[in-house]
């Protein structure tokens, strides 16, 4: 199976990421503060800290209750990013003083609201890729080329799917109710494990010896720990499983989402720009979908990338398409064994599911080579709609296994 959709032309090759300062992220907000109201938003760079862990220090340093704190999205730990955040209105001077480490406030205005999840228009990014072949940079502008005009494949990517590449996998267990598999693989499988008391630890677990692989497990292992203590007190796997916090089995089952979409991107890799019959469509200046009647005559839209084709985020709301589109549905749903009752039976852990496009527009694209001391350094610019990863387009640049997570 191809594993590129520019896979005629040779990738650039390089190492992406090696300092905070090769990958930057610059937040498109949807509107910008008006000037006046109860709110305080703030332009925030900060450098290799997560978006978490830069509003916990501000709202500490101000003695705000981090649950009044706003955010639009989450960005990358391991990079420069500029982003918004909102607080309750405060004295603005004492904003302005803060001195925290890793943390700059680039600008503070009123606004009438909270900034709530999702309020971006996307994100644009500024990335260095080093060690590059000679003739990267013409590589490169033929890649982009092709991006711009076909679109960028919408994979969500190997970020999703944790360390050790298996979240998706507890996802998919959790949902089939087969509990004490999504525990063997929150545990982890020992083959793939390096660190040797984690290793030990998972060991332990396939042999059934849960005091053992508490011992060995390290401390930081929280979750884990957690999970451990449960069996070990007589809790079934379901009890253990179901105990730990919801906002880490949400992530599970969003990665086993985001796995099946990926496969479903993968499948019509070649055909992105192609509108199916029964293909749902996303549009992407609306951010809606709509069911398309005749798909020969909405091609021209979907030319032009105003409109794409959209895969299957399955839960209980999602829509189905029909026609060819709905036949590759329903086959990979009757594959994992998923049935619409499924998404709904966990309490507190519905999944309502959703459409997301197939591929997304690249715009404000710049591409350029230098070389610095001893290699050739490609610099890279491009922004990319909200809910998107860079991933998309430097797997498709580089055509290498190295890939960033932003």
């Amino acid at each position: 199976m191809k594993n590129y959709l520019t896979a005629a032309f040779p990738g650039t090759g390089g190492q992406i990421k090696e300092a905070p300062e090769d990958f930057i992220v610059e937040e498109i907000p949807a509107y910008e503060p008006c000037g006046e109201g109860e709110h305080l938003y703030l332009r925030v760079e900060k450098h290799g800290m997560s978006t978490f862990a830069m509003m916990q220090r501000i709202a500490t340093a101000l003695g705000v209750r981090e649950k009044e704190v706003g955010y639009a999205g989450l960005k990358d730990a391991r990079a420069i990013t500029r982003q918004y955040i909102s607080l309750p209105l405060i004295d603005e001077e004492r904003i302005r003083d803060l001195d925290l480490e890793g943390i700059t406030i680039l600008d503070v205005q009123r606004h009438t609201n909270k900034l709530r999840l999702g309020h971006l228009r996307g994100n644009r990014f500024h990335i260095q890729i080093h060690d590059v072949v000679d003739d990267a940079e013409t590589r490169a502008k033929d890649i982009l080329h092709v991006l711009e005009h076909v679109g960028v494949p919408n994979f969500f990517g190997e970020q999703r799917y944790g360390v050790m590449d298996n979240n998706q996998l507890v996802g998919g267990a959790i949902l089939r109710e087969d509990f004490a598999e999504a525990a063997k693989q929150i545990i982890g499988d020992p083959e793939k494990i390096t660190n040797n008391r984690w290793q030990l630890a998972a060991q332990a677990y396939r042999q059934d010896d849960y005091q053992g692989a508490l011992a060995a497990l390290p401390g930081r292992f929280r979750d884990e720990r957690r999970l451990l203590h449960g069996l070990i007190k007589g809790q079934t796997h379901r009890q253990a499983v179901l105990a730990l916090p919801r906002k880490l089995l949400r992530l599970y089952l969003s990665a086993y989402q985001s796995e099946l979409f990926d496969r479903q991107v993968q499948m019509r890799l070649d055909s992105l720009d192609t509108l199916w019959p029964g293909d749902i469509t996303y549009i992407h200046d609306k951010g809606a979908c709509f069911r398309v009647e005749d798909h020969q005559a909405e091609q021209l839209r979907a030319d032009r990338l105003e409109i794409s084709p959209t895969g299957l985020l399955p839960g209980h709301k999602a829509m189905i398409a029909s026609g060819q589109t709905g036949i590759l549905e329903q086959s990979l749903l009757e594959k994992e064994q998923l049935d619409e009752t499924m998404f709904n039976r966990l309490p507190g852990l519905k999944v309502s599911g959703e459409r997301r496009p197939l591929r997304i527009p690249l715009q404000q694209v710049s591409c350029n080579a230098s070389q610095q001391e001893q290699e050739k350094v490609l610099q890279l610019s491009f922004a990319l709609p909200a809910g998107s990863f860079a991933t998309s387009v430097l797997r498709e640049i580089t055509k290498s296994d190295n890939s960033p997570t932003g």
